[in-house]
């Protein structure tokens, strides 16, 4: 049994579902979400497995570049006030469905990310069933 954990994700505006299970990466579904750069507009796919920076781009992403993150249902951003702590780039935040976010940089090539829980207690609860976890 894998002990990575793949993330459901979501727009915390419209509540649609980022997953996308046609085009995988790493065995998971990819979590697509529409980007801008200083120069053109695209379509980027993160791996879903925690921990895992692997994604692919339909534009060229250059190193350090800050992108603009929207979501592909209801286009509204996803960036939040929240600076990066290692880059000072916007975060941005995605819904989990087990209830809370993940927050990632908006800086291509920078590693921060984390995950914050609405009800720790509920989320875990969640991962030992879906995961087959045992104490």
């Amino acid at each position: 049994m894998s002990n990575q954990v793949s993330l459901f994700v979501k727009c915390p505006h419209c509540d649609k579902s980022f997953m996308d299970a046609e085009n995988p990466i790493n065995g998971e579904p990819s979590i697509r979400i529409n980007i801008v750069t200083a120069s053109e507009r695209g379509v980027l796919r993160l791996c879903s497995l925690y921990g895992c920076y692997e994604h692919e781009s339909d534009i060229v992403l250059n190193d350090k570049e800050i992108v603009t993150i929207y979501c592909p249902h209801c286009n509204k951003s996803l960036m939040r006030e929240e600076k990066c702590e290692l880059c000072e780039a916007p975060m941005v935040g995605m819904n989990i469905k087990v209830g809370g976010r993940v927050n990632i940089c908006s800086r291509n090539g920078c590693r921060n990310h984390y995950v914050a829980f609405n009800d720790i207690a509920g989320a875990l609860n969640k991962f030992y069933h879906q995961y087959g976890f045992s104490g």
